[in-house]
């Protein structure tokens, strides 16, 4: 029997404080948040692939193992890119590399409030 595998359709973030990050994607990056009651998780609608942040696994939290993330590059879409920039600056979010031109449009990357490195680009 062949076994397959698609690929990601769920990606989540073990954070601190899971209402203070949903609070950060919902408002400041403009993500939407999807209804229901999940006692451990904010999901978001991330196009093809849902987003969450969510409460730390066990033994495997953000104050337990260091930097989670390093070396994972987690990419969203926006259509205004530049604008969700200014947003971002404007709102004292940590710019990790800032605008330019690349294959994916108009791309940039910022770090959130646990230091999540997340790239955004603007080719649909």
């Amino acid at each position: 029997m062949t076994i397959t595998t698609s690929g990601p359709d769920f990606v989540s973030f073990q954070v601190r404080d899971r209402e203070a990050s949903a609070r950060f994607y919902e408002d400041v990056v403009g993500l939407t948040r999807l209804p229901g009651a999940n006692p451990a998780a904010a999901v978001f609608s991330a196009g093809g692939t849902a987003f969450a942040v969510r409460d730390r696994i066990p033994g495997a939290g953000l104050d337990e193992v260091g930097q989670l993330g390093a070396g994972i590059g987690v990419w969203f879409h926006s259509e205004d890119a530049a604008g969700l920039h200014a947003r971002l600056v404007d709102s004292g979010v940590p710019i990790v590399q800032e605008p330019f031109e690349g294959p994916f449009g108009l791309q940039f990357a910022f770090r959130d409030p646990d230091g999540y490195v997340v790239t955004i680009h603007s080719k649909g």
